[in-house]
């Protein structure tokens, strides 16, 4: 059987789910009544705040996406155990196919229904960054930046106590993923402003440009080896 190859941890691909983690939060922090689609720890936060206020609905409002990533964490690892060895298509293939079904179908719902909407794009978050986990066989994840600034910072204290230039390399590498996620929360201000609810189907072009790429990529990948053969 051929290896297949793990376009999931190239550059292009991650960072392209990196500009759609920056969206996914901007989205539903303007459009879905200020609830972070990624940022679980602000969502926890605000959560407790409401809580300790006596304000049971308000608190409810950051509750249930925290409950839906979980749910999105199951259900990553789910499409991982049964469909792993598929040969025609990588089950990260098949967690994006999931992700743009799901978003574009919160971009039909009204505001009225702001609750579930922010519910179905913390579960394709949660999804994405338990699929999506290393860049070139390094952890890195696409959704939210704090252990991302955390392994960049300390990668360029490494680089100018050792002088490696490799450890350079990378620390730019993750500082440059954090700017882009940054540009993707750009994006999704401006396009949330132009389209409101429906701004997070440009959410969707971005992953279905990363889920054909992974294709294309892995079928030149096998065709370099068959060749070396």
């Amino acid at each position: 059987m051929k290896k297949r190859g793990q376009m999931s941890e190239s550059v292009i691909v991650i960072g392209l789910l990196c500009i759609s983690g920056g969206f996914q939060d901007a989205y539903t922090y303007i459009c879905r009544d200020g609830v972070f689609a990624n940022a679980q720890t602000g969502n926890i936060v605000l959560m407790g705040q409401h809580f300790a206020e006596g304000d049971l609905k308000l608190g409810l409002r950051y509750l249930f996406p925290v409950v839906s990533f979980l749910l999105g964490i199951i259900l990553a690892e789910l499409i991982k155990k049964y469909c792993k060895e598929f040969d025609k298509i990588h089950w990260r293939q098949i967690v994006l196919a999931i992700e743009i079904l799901i978003l574009f179908l919160a971009g039909f719902l009204p505001e009225e229904m702001d609750l579930p909407a922010n519910m179905l794009v913390s579960l394709v978050c949660a999804m994405q960054v338990q699929s999506f986990r290393k860049l070139n066989g390094n952890a890195y994840a696409t959704t939210m930046c704090i252990g991302n600034l955390r392994t960049a910072t300390e990668l360029w204290f490494s680089y100018h106590t050792t002088k490696k230039p490799e450890l350079r390399k990378k620390s730019m590498l993750y500082y440059g993923f954090i700017g882009i996620f940054a540009v993707g929360a750009a994006v999704g201000s401006i396009m949330a402003g132009l389209f409101e609810k429906k701004a997070i189907w440009f959410s969707c072009l971005v992953l279905i440009v990363a889920f054909c790429l992974m294709f294309i990529k892995e079928s030149q990948e096998e065709g370099s080896q068959t060749d070396l053969r």
